[in-house]
């Protein structure tokens, strides 16, 4: 063999091993992508449980600021707490 074909074996061998790594780090992006996305959809799901939650908490929180400024409502208590008895 001579020094050319030497040469050219050597480059084709790195050749080989570059594109060898190439591929293997193409699929753990492909592998990093995939598990960003699950978590962008768990965060998703997460964040539009909470806006959920957030608006049903506002609402009693409003029916409650109403009942009490407006209608001069007050949280029951057991000493003004009435029982009536049905005689029958």
């Amino acid at each position: 063999m001579n020094r050319a074909t030497l040469t050219l074996l050597a480059l084709l061998l790195i050749c080989a091993l570059s594109l060898v790594s190439a591929q293997q780090r193409g699929r753990k992006l492909v592998t990093a992508i995939e598990r960003a996305q699950i978590e962008e959809r768990k965060l998703n799901q997460e964040w539009l449980r909470l806006e959920y939650e957030q608006r049903n908490l506002s609402k009693s929180a409003r029916i409650r600021d109403v009942a009490r400024n407006q209608l001069n409502m007050s949280p029951i208590s057991p000493n003004r707490t009435i029982y009536l008895r049905e005689d029958r």
